[in-house]
Parts: structure tokens; sequence; C-alpha cells
């Protein structure tokens, strides 16, 4: 057999494995291409959540301590911190929050039942429905602010108008909610407890509340801030006691540091009574199939 010689000046013939066919291209070495979130270094979630306010801490007091931001605009936080710790140190904070939490607890009781009994008697009958929910759609486009000098009228100036608007600003929320909450109850559910045999109070117990739970848990969350905001309104009215109280006094001696630390204890008591209600929730709504508040 004889083998024929390419001629001189001729191209090579091309022997690389892709030539032939079914061959593989051989892979080159891929270097893995990592996150940039891992080639970085992490930073803590709550270091980079308390960074903001820091800096704003930090430009407050810068300005303060420039002369731009004066004392009778707004005080230093350094000052502020001062003035907490003489009011805790005398007592008058720690009397003032007692006497605004009691408020608030007393408002927030009357308003819940008679909110969530308004809510079960419109949801659960339809003559209730009929009977309460076009009243209380009425009353609940009134500002409850402006009803502040005809309770003083009806209760005079003593705790009782201060509770009442408590209340009016919690009833509503609870009310719409709990409400909702109730005719939105899947009507598959309730055609199975008929299936099982539940009678009208059984449907309700053990389908329809567990069901208007949720949404109860909702409007007790915003009937917190607004019964926050009610207090607010409800000490800066003849009140000898409170933390409005202090608020109104601090204003007649133009006392900016002072109304600072009052707003500051509103705001940590309104993050103090959402994280009750958030525990609420992982306790009473560990049932849900969507429940997320481990």
């Amino acid at each position: 057999m004889s083998i024929s010689h390419a001629p001189p000046g001729s191209p090579k013939p091309d022997i690389s494995p892709m030539s032939h066919p079914g061959a593989t291209a051989p892979e080159p070495d891929l270097e893995p291409i990592l996150p940039s979130s891992s080639r970085r270094t992490r930073v803590p979630r709550w270091l980079r959540r308390t960074t903001g306010p820091l800096l704003l801490l930090t430009l407050w007091q810068l300005l303060s301590s420039t002369g731009v931001l004066t004392a009778d605009v707004l005080a230093s936080p350094g000052r502020i911190a001062q003035v907490a710790r003489d009011l805790v140190a005398d007592g008058s904070l720690g009397s003032a929050m007692g006497t605004s939490l009691q408020r608030v607890a007393v408002g927030l009781l009357l308003g819940t039942v008679v909110g969530t009994g308004l809510a079960l008697v419109s949801g659960l009958f339809r003559i209730g429905e009929d009977l309460v929910d076009a009243p209380v759609q009425m009353l609940r486009t009134v500002p409850f602010v402006g009803l502040i000098p005809l309770f003083i009228i009806w209760f005079g100036i003593g705790e009782a108008p201060k509770v009442a608007i408590i209340t009016l600003g919690v009833t509503f929320p609870l009310y719409l909610n709990v409400y909702a909450g109730i005719r939105g109850v899947d009507a598959q559910l309730i055609e199975a407890g008929e299936s099982l045999g539940l009678s009208r109070w059984g449907l309700v117990r053990h389908v329809v509340l567990p069901g208007a739970l949720p949404g109860a848990m909702t409007g007790l969350r915003y009937s917190l801030g607004i019964a926050w905001l009610a207090l607010v309104f409800a000490e800066q009215i003849n009140a000898d006691s409170g933390i409005g109280f202090l608020m109104v006094q601090a204003r007649d001696f133009l006392r900016t540091d002072v109304i600072v630390v009052c707003l500051i204890v509103y705001a940590f008591l309104g993050l103090l009574a959402d994280f009750v209600v958030r525990t609420l929730e992982r306790l009473l709504l560990q049932w849900r199939p969507t429940f997320t508040g481990r």
C-alpha cells in the first residue's frame, strides 16, 4: 500500500479534534463567578440600620454646636439627653408616662369592646348590618378631634373626655377590619363546616372567628397608632398630668428640649405597643399556612 505525500508548499491537513465528525471541543477552564455580596465584607444589618439615625444625630449635634441651629428653635441632642435624665431623676417623667399609659389602656379596652361588638353584630347578622353599619360609617367620617368641645360639655374637664376621645379613635379601625374579616371568610370553608354537621354557633366559633382573626389583629395595630394620636390631642386640653401636660408646660416656657423628650417618649411607647401586638400575632396566627411572623 502506497502512502501519498502532499506536494511541497501545500497547506497541512487539519488534524484537530474538531475536524473529525462527532468530535467535541475541549472545555476551557472556567473560574466560578462569585456574587458581589460574597466577595465584599458582609456588614451586619443592625449596623446598617443604625447608621442613618447616628449620622442624623451627628449632623444635628454639629449644627447645634456651631450655632446654625439655635436652642430656641431646637435643642441639641446632648441637651435633650441631659433633660431626659433630669426628668427621670425627679420622677416627673415616670409619673407622666404612668398617667398616659393608663388613659390609653382604658380607652383601648373600651374601644376594642365597642368596635369588636359592633362588628360582630353587623358581620354575623343581616339585620345587624342594616341597623349598625350605616350609622357607624356616618360617624367614622366625622373627625374625632372635632368632637373634643362636645365631649368637654358632656363629660366635663376630667378624665372622662380624654378616655372618650381615645375610645372613639380606637373603635372605627377595629370595626372596619373585624367586619371585613368576618365577611371575607372563604365560602368553601363554611360549606365544609356545614357538611361536617356544625351548627350555626359551631361555624361562628370554629370557622368565622378564626378566619376574621387576622383582620382583627390588623385593626388592633391601626387602633394603637390612632390611640396615641388621640392621646396627644386629649392631653393638650385641660390636663393636669400626663406627657401632654409636660408638653403644654414646655410650650409655655419655650422649652424645646422637654417637648422633644416627650415626643421621643410617645414614639417609644408606640413602638412598645406595636411589639406587643406583633407578639400576639405570632402566638395566635401560627395556624395560618402563610404565617411568616417567626
